[in-house]
């Protein structure tokens, strides 16, 4: 099986990479437009593996180098291309909001039209965002309609729109999956999770943003891959997929619970803040579709995927405490 991963550095795409390499018989190729990272941010990079016979890298940009990547896709004809690339930060989207067009709109763009006429590729599995929905009142199926309501929201409901219509046009073979809010180890030390910790650590108090009530829809990084690998297999082509726990947890409560789990006092080391603009109340999706067609189920509760979040801070420290917590933006 050969597997083309755009967006190989990013948290969910390393991640990814990491489970398809547990089939040996699997060749992967991976691209992004950073060197790759070292092991405490690349969890396939973490295990005694012929990774030069399975695995190989290019650096490229979605943005810069949409001809050279096509042109090492060729060369590669993987039967599955998944792609996690993507300006992904809804905060800072606001500031320069033509960066996540350009990336998440326009260079999808031109990646799309030459792979839409390529025989060898079996499924496109395109990596969405339930932001597209805006905020969530009950739960929402994959039918919901789109309502985005920051600049990084709409520049993915744009994405998937124009995905949408090469799919009725030309019949490329899409999948689109819609994941809630993954955490795990080797996550970014900006998301709230991992910085929680941190924080924490070192001495710092935590801004609950709204006061942290925001409903959010956590789920274990690796049930979100192996949810991702199975609709690659076996997804229906132009079938949305959500992958999402059976209920929220607001932002609060999960600081409550790392502060439990790691021996603080949570009133002590937090700090209530103004809300972020255009911040969604709750993510709370129907993930039921998954679920009946591949079996499909979370297997990570929550409080034994934030020890494992901890452990890997806590075995990492030392690479890691002196890293910015901070998002930095790169056009």
């Amino acid at each position: 099986m050969k597997v083309a991963v755009l967006g190989s550095n990013s948290f969910s795409g390393a991640d990814f990479v990491d489970l398809l390499l547990e089939d040996p018989e699997s060749e992967v190729l991976g691209i992004s437009r950073s060197p790759e990272k070292s092991s405490t941010f690349l969890s396939y990079k973490r295990h005694n593996r012929a990774l030069d016979k399975q695995f190989s890298f290019r650096q490229l940009d979605l943005n810069s180098d949409s001809e050279a990547i096509v042109d090492c896709l060729d060369e590669f004809r993987p039967e599955y291309v998944v792609n996690f690339a993507a300006q992904s930060e809804v905060a800072p989207s606001w500031e320069h909001p033509e960066h996540w067009f350009q990336t998440n709109t326009v260079g999808l763009a031109r990646l799309i039209k030459p792979l839409s006429t390529r025989s060898y590729l079996k499924r496109y599995v395109h990596i969405s965002s339930p932001e597209v929905y805006g905020t969530c009142e009950g739960t929402v199926t994959e039918s919901a309609q789109l309502n985005p309501t920051t600049p990084y929201a709409a520049s993915k409901a744009a994405a998937d729109l124009l995905l949408f219509t090469y799919l009725q046009n030309f019949s490329f073979p899409l999948v689109l999956i819609r994941s809630t809010n993954v955490y795990g180890p080797h996550q970014q030390l900006w998301k709230i999770i991992p910085r929680t910790i941190v924080y924490l650590k070192s001495g710092r108090k935590i801004s609950l943003h709204g006061g942290g009530h925001a409903v959010k829809s956590y789920i274990h990084i690796r049930d979100i891959s192996r949810g991702e690998r199975e609709a690659m297999l076996k997804g229906e082509v132009g079938s949305i997929y959500h992958f999402s726990p059976n209920s929220g947890v607001s932002v609060r409560k999960v600081v409550e619970m790392i502060c439990h789990r790691m021996g603080f006092d949570f009133s002590e080391h937090t700090l209530d803040v103004e809300e972020r603009l255009g911040q969604d109340r709750a993510y709370v999706i129907d993930s039921s579709k998954a679920r009946k067609e591949f079996g499909w189920r979370p297997g990570i509760d929550i409080f034994e995927g934030l020890g494992g979040v901890i452990d890997w801070i806590e075995n990492d420290w030392q690479s890691i405490r002196d890293l910015p917590l901070e998002y930095e933006h790169s056009p």
